[in-house]
């Protein structure tokens, strides 16, 4: 595949631009100061742009059969910059025909199929009490997402650690299925097997590490 990737210069974007290729994909990385991403590679084209340069923007999501973004808020974070540039990357899709989309997010963006969960409950009220705005933006990103046509998913996430792969638990909040940790090598994994994944289409999972792998071990 020719994956376009923002959000790719964070760790975690990193080690799914590294392991895309080498499984052989072709990565199209948008970073805002690409000198983060030091990985030299003859599949690998950076664009540098903002996530409000439209054209820019564009060059990343023509030609590519699908987009994967780790974009977050920083907590301090101002306005709805994600939900803006999330925007302006799902105009990019439409209209280049790109219909593949998977995001990141986190519990505070809600799913119908959840069930309330007393520790991402206090997660998510201590996430919109000390840091508002960067909430409000996790939440009208992930709606915006939903609004769209695209085939879509959105990664749910807790907690993230530097450990080891492991198996991945995937369900929604509530169901005694998904813990408060996960390891960036799990989410890896877990991104790049939803994309070629038509059971997770147009789903909102939350993952964890599995039963067992759970600690918050760096």
């Amino acid at each position: 595949m020719r994956i376009a990737v923002f959000g790719g210069t964070g760790k975690a974007g990193w080690m799914l631009i590294q392991q895309a290729l080498d499984e052989g994909h072709e990565i199209v990385a948008f970073a805002r100061n690409p000198g983060k991403l030091t990985i030299r590679h003859d599949r690998l084209t950076i664009i540098a742009g903002e996530l409000s340069d439209e054209t820019e923007i564009e060059r990343a999501v023509g030609g590519t059969n699908a987009v994967v973004s780790l974009l977050g808020p920083l907590p301090a974070s101002k306005g709805q910059p994600i939900t803006a540039g999330t925007k302006n990357v799902l105009a990019a899709m439409e209209r280049h025909g790109v219909r593949r989309l998977v995001v990141v997010s986190t519990a505070s963006a809600c799913d119908p199929n959840d069930v309330r969960d007393l520790k991402f409950a206090l997660l998510v009220g201590l996430m919109k009490r000390i840091y508002p705005a960067a909430y409000d933006d996790i939440v009208a990103t992930a709606a915006a997402v939903r609004a769209s046509d695209r085939d879509w998913t959105i990664v749910r996430l807790p907690l993230l650690t530097n450990g080891p792969k492991t198996r991945v638990n995937a369900g929604h909040l509530g169901l005694g299925v998904v813990g408060t940790f996960l390891s960036r090598a799990n989410l890896v994994e877990f991104l790049l097997r939803a994309l070629q994944d038509p059971r997770t289409i147009r789903q909102a999972p939350a993952i964890s590490n599995g039963r067992g792998n759970d600690g918050a071990r760096k």
